[in-house]
């Protein structure tokens, strides 16, 4: 019969596995992503304010140090088509259990992007803007995209990007090169001009990893990263597992099968902890939180009522994004957004006590102490962050 775990326990799992605690935050930048498995990235904000928060002396110039100078963590594109920030050795599981699998849809996608601006032979000319692309960073090291397209005029056609639809445009198939060089681990991102800007500059891979990003085969990377999973986040369900990876359900099953998960039961059902979990210390400790959108801790689970209440739903968009959050021992109570003066507005999805507050005050005090006189904007709001900000 496998054993209970009920939604306190799974909050006060998330608060030291993640450390949310006061006394389990650290200063080591890596140990920190390990943590969380791996960092979001597709908003560049959310990498350095997730560690920020987990830090005992926040720095953004350690954190920026520990990723562009000794290049410990990784950025790269894998599950669910997400940019992630990991050490090498997850980002090479990443590559070969999601990355992958990328390369030939997006192809196509291109290919026929290609022959509808008029190209008689894409693949040729596709192939041939690869290679003047890998041999402009190879000569020049380091370049951003806009650079690329200036200096390498002959990958600079125009595409019809989501023709007929409200948000179509034009776009010059260098960036979409650019990604696809990504996906199949020829090039990999570098320092942006700013630490709340995705404007990366791109590197060889075998420049900025030298060891590259391996050839794991997709099953046994699978297995390891969904053991990893577990580890930090959970227990979780199959759905969860499934979700945060963007696997298929055989893919799922099979990874939970190949790394030994032990079943549970949760309130929603089924679930499932690593075999070789480290020991949990189930004595609770009152903690606030204030995570930045996307945070790992947000967006670890897709079945999210354990610690999402329903009148907390407006936190996420209706993709299932998750906005900037206010957490209370382990719930998430209320959002949070930054004005263009600087100034942290609060919203409350419901009743907290007064002694909280003034916690979650003191939060915003050191978030504000954190970021300075940086105003940044986020990529992935929740529903409820435009009346945070009273538009």
């Amino acid at each position: 019969m496998p054993r209970s775990i009920d939604d306190e326990e799974r909050r006060a799992r998330l608060a030291q596995r993640h450390r949310l605690l006061p006394h389990r935050r650290t200063d080591d930048v890596v140990r920190i992503a390990d943590d969380l498995v791996a960092l979001h990235s597709t908003d560049p904000v959310t990498v350095v304010l997730s560690v920020l928060v987990r830090m005992v002396h926040p720095s953004v110039d350690a954190v920026q140090d520990v990723v562009y100078e000794q290049r410990a963590l990784i950025r790269h594109h894998a599950m669910r088509r997400t940019l992630w920030l990991a050490t090498p050795d997850t980002v090479r599981l990443m590559h070969a259990a999601a990355t992958r699998k990328l390369v030939a849809p997006a192809r196509r996608q291109l290919l026929r992007m290609l022959a509808t601006a008029g190209l008689t032979d894409p693949d040729a000319w596709l192939d041939e803007a690869q290679r003047q692309v890998l041999c402009h960073l190879r000569a020049r090291g380091p370049s951003t995209g806009r650079e690329i397209g200036q200096q390498v005029p002959g990958v600079r056609v125009p595409l019809q990007v989501a023709a007929g639809k409200p948000y179509a445009s034009v776009q010059s198939a260098h960036s979409q090169v650019l990604t696809l060089l990504g996906f199949q681990g020829d090039i990999l991102r570098a320092r942006a001009s700013s630490w709340i800007t995705g404007a990366y500059s791109w590197v060889l891979t075998e420049d900025w990893l030298p060891s590259g990003l391996g050839h794991l085969d997709e099953e046994s990377a699978a297995i390891e990263l969904a053991r990893r999973w577990l580890r930090r986040f959970g227990p979780g369900t199959t759905t969860d597992l499934q979700w945060w990876m963007g696997w298929t359900l055989g893919l799922t099953r099979t990874a939970l099968a190949g790394c030994e998960a032990v079943p549970v039961e949760l309130a929603e059902g089924p679930g499932w902890v690593a075999a070789d979990e480290e020991p949990f210390d189930p004595q609770h400790e009152p903690w606030v939180a204030l995570l930045p959108a996307l945070d790992p801790s947000t967006m670890g689970w897709k079945q999210r009522s354990w610690y999402l209440p329903g009148p907390a739903a407006e936190a996420f968009d209706s993709a299932g994004n998750g906005g900037p959050t206010i957490w209370v021992d382990g719930r998430i109570v209320g959002a949070w957004a930054q004005d263009k003066q600087g100034e942290i507005h609060l919203h409350y999805f419901e009743k907290v006590a007064a002694a909280r507050r003034r916690e979650v005050d003191a939060r915003v005090a050191d978030l504000k102490a954190m970021v300075g006189s940086t105003r940044f904007a986020v990529r992935f709001p929740g529903d409820i962050h435009a009346r945070i900000l009273g538009r």
